[in-house]
């Protein structure tokens, strides 16, 4: 038994060390953006960068009308943040405010939009993006370096 729980702590430890949660957070923003990048891909015309499909303006002032903003305001915001925040959140570039960006949305997705999807979708997404919050992006990330010239 003691064998056992020596292993145990020999890889806990090892878990615990820098290049496992560097890699780990990595993932996480990611996951994160990835979920977030191909709903804005799915939101502008094929072939274009950021126009906004008719579809996306239908679906604002129909489907996702709950949301409390003029639809094309929504429409346009939604469609800008899951670009900008992904893209942002893969390089680790200002971490915690695009993994919060992303925590809003998903809240707004939550609450005004498909409340029933909690336990099924939004409730990873709100544990992603926490924890990218509480941690920030890691080692692996420009985060990283744009602290260390902020510190004198």
């Amino acid at each position: 038994m003691m064998r056992i729980l020596g292993i145990y702590d020999t890889a806990t430890r090892w878990l615990e060390s820098r290049w496992p949660m560097d890699l780990t957070l990595l993932f996480t923003r990611i996951v994160l953006a990835g979920i977030f990048w191909r709903s804005g891909r799915t939101k502008v015309e094929e072939g274009s960068w950021l126009s906004i499909s008719d579809t996306t303006t239908f679906l604002f002032e129909e489907e996702y009308s709950g949301v409390p903003l003029p639809p094309d305001l929504a429409a346009v915001m939604a469609t800008w943040s899951e670009h900008l925040f992904p893209i942002m959140l893969v390089l680790g570039l200002f971490t915690r405010l695009s993994a919060l960006a992303l925590l809003g949305m998903t809240m707004v997705i939550q609450l005004f939009v498909y409340p029933e999807a909690w336990w099924q979708v939004h409730a990873l997404w709100v544990a992603m993006a926490l924890v990218l919050i509480v941690r920030g992006g890691g080692s692996l990330s420009l985060d990283k370096p744009l602290a260390s010239m902020m510190r004198p």
